[in-house]
């Protein structure tokens, strides 16, 4: 589908209703400043000045969902916990329905909390567990996605090997998703790397890639990277395969297409959850009906945008707008 310009586009993707499925956490910032190192060890002292609590993980790839104009439903599982309430609560605050969001009194809510200085992170703290989805848990996440779907117009697998996401979930989804005509798209982590077989678009990064399929990716050597996303592509029988290569920009085939979209320059203060960005992108790119290589040249604007940003943040939809204005994308 062709769009005249950014605004007819977020028009379409206003109207889009996205299912994110996935393991949800939340970001937790200590900011402070360093004038001492401590007494006890050879550590740096910080004295905290703000104290911030976010949404993150697939909660992340929501908010930018959600920044983009779709609406993002979220189906995951929290802790029966102070984290849990957290989530849930600040899900309400920010109008993004918690339907698809189990409570289970045997899985704590994953919190990453991490240590600034400045612009510099300078410890983090994981609480958190990986271990899989009870039987009980299973079958509840899954009526819930089923139940879900008819009322979507693409999925967002956002695995970040916590548990949440396993073969089962993954092969029924894909399975009904396909049976409805609705694009899913796959973020992946190394536990179910090979396991996303039927999906629409998958998009690992370099180092995925490389680990996933245990072979030797050098991005600036374009066939490499061919020759990479081509096998992947036949493993998983995915109608497309998009790997993010970091300063070299974004790399996609489509069956017999392939195109490199070369990054552009910016001034980087953190690279989290760009990922999260990218994907969001291209799932809302595709349920609107835009092609291969636009998907992935927008992707790869918007995914550069908030490594501009201090912390795990959800892109700007103005900010994107005038980057589609400023190269000509559409």
């Amino acid at each position: 589908m062709n769009f005249s310009d950014a605004n007819s586009l977020f028009e379409a993707f206003s109207k889009l209703k996205i299912l994110v499925i996935g393991d949800v956490m939340v970001d937790s910032y200590v900011f402070g400043g360093v004038s001492r190192i401590s007494p006890e060890a050879p550590v740096p002292v910080v004295l905290a000045s703000k104290k911030d609590k976010r949404l993150g993980g697939a909660a992340n790839v929501a908010l930018n969902v959600q920044a983009l104009g779709a609406t993002p439903i979220p189906c995951a599982i929290v802790g029966d916990d102070i984290d849990g309430e957290f989530f849930l609560k600040r899900l309400k605050e920010r109008g993004i329905p918690g339907k698809g969001v189990i409570v289970s009194t045997d899985r704590q809510t994953t919190v990453k909390e991490r240590v600034l200085s400045g612009a510099h992170q300078l410890l983090r703290v994981d609480y958190e567990t990986d271990k899989g989805l009870s039987p009980i848990e299973e079958k509840s996440l899954l009526a819930h996605i089923k139940n879900l779907l008819p009322e979507c117009d693409a999925v967002i697998f956002e695995d970040y090997d916590k548990g949440v996401i396993n073969k089962t979930i993954i092969s029924e989804t894909i399975a009904e998703a396909n049976r409805l005509g609705i694009p899913t798209v796959v973020d992946p982590k190394k536990r179910n790397f090979l396991d996303y077989k039927g999906a629409t678009l998958f998009k690992p990064n370099l180092k995925e890639l490389r680990e996933g399929l245990k072979i030797d990716c050098d991005p600036t050597d374009l066939e490499s990277v061919k020759s990479g996303a081509k096998a992947l592509q036949e493993a998983l029988d995915a109608k497309m395969v998009m790997v993010t290569l970091s300063e070299h920009g974004v790399f996609i085939k489509d069956n017999g297409d392939t195109h490199l979209i070369p990054a552009h320059i910016r001034q980087i203060s953190d690279v989290s959850g760009a990922g999260d960005t990218v994907i969001s992108i291209v799932a809302c790119g595709l349920a609107a009906g835009l092609d291969a290589k636009t998907t992935a040249a927008l992707a790869n604007l918007g995914g550069g945008l908030v490594c501009e940003h201090v912390g795990v943040v959800p892109v700007e939809k103005e900010d994107l707008k005038k980057e589609i204005e400023r190269f000509e994308l559409l």
